[in-house]
């Protein structure tokens, strides 16, 4: 149970919102979305007034109708790619934490490390941490770091190697970055083999070892998945032929459900320009 009570306002004013962005002719009257969603008409009109004011939605003087400003688009500027492979992540990783027992991590790219956004560690029965979203980790000593680290494209692999030989993810980190010769074969290596790994790499968590993937959709390199394991109960070898597998399996499966998602935003904005057209 939540803590709080629901704020009704909030979730009217959202209710509006989503009423007046389903509109085919992208424009409605306040009786339309009285109809639409249920509220009384004096109440539409009063959300529809007060959306008014903060800018989200104009009226027409014309005919009277309510249609909704650019301002909404800004609504979504900060939904980032990070946030949407985050959010369909989950259900792909609790099936994969039911063939491998193992937990994982989702990580993304922050500056000079990458951060975790999903993790089942809290649901592992082999888990030694539990407290990991938000926990950075070093690019060129984990498993999940070297996978995106080798699979981005070239101008922002510099861009880290940048940020790291001025010191800022250590000063391990900073002799690796600094090491050219280190660096291409790293590179080499992970995408010859298809995934990165540590294996006690880490000083801090010498203990650990993990394999990762990256996530590549439509060209662009969003994120990494690893399974994270204590190094004295698995070896690389094993790690590899056990976990590469099912790691590649749960990698696809989230690149499918963005392909889904894409296509079904990417049909409605085009039926949305096909009526606007039609209109004209």
């Amino acid at each position: 149970m939540t803590k709080y009570t629901n704020v009704r306002g909030l979730s009217r004013g959202l209710l509006v919102l989503q009423a007046l962005n389903s509109m085919d002719s992208g424009r409605a009257t306040s009786q339309q979305i009285s109809e639409l969603t249920g509220l009384h008409r004096t109440t539409a009109r009063r959300l529809l007034e007060t959306l008014m004011e903060e800018g989200f939605v104009r009226r027409s003087a014309s005919d009277d109708s309510f249609r909704l400003t650019l301002k909404v688009r800004a609504l979504s500027e900060g939904f980032t790619d990070d946030e949407r492979i985050a959010t369909i992540a989950p259900p792909v990783m609790g099936r994969l934490l039911q063939r491998v027992a193992w937990p994982s991590d989702l990580t993304t790219p922050d500056g000079d490390s990458m951060i975790i956004r999903e993790t089942t560690h809290r649901f592992s029965p082999l888990s030694f941490h539990r407290a990991m979203v938000g926990r950075r980790l070093p690019i060129l000593l984990t498993a999940a770091g070297r996978a995106y680290f080798a699979m981005c494209p070239d101008e922002e692999r510099e861009d880290i190697l940048d940020l790291l030989r001025a010191g800022s993810g250590g000063e391990e980190q900073k002799a690796l970055a600094s090491n050219d010769a280190l660096i291409r074969s790293l590179v080499r290596r992970v995408r010859a083999d298809g995934f990165g790994s540590n294996h006690g790499d880490w000083q801090d968590q010498g203990k650990i070892g993990a394999v990762a993937v990256a996530i590549v959709f439509e060209e662009r390199v969003l994120a990494s998945l690893n399974v994270v394991f204590l190094s004295r109960a698995v070896s690389l070898a094993e790690a590899k032929r056990r976990y590469v597998p099912e790691l590649q399996i749960a990698a696809r499966e989230m690149v499918e459900e963005l392909a889904a998602e894409t296509a079904t935003d990417r049909g409605a904005a085009r039926a949305k320009r096909a009526a606007r057209e039609r209109r004209s």
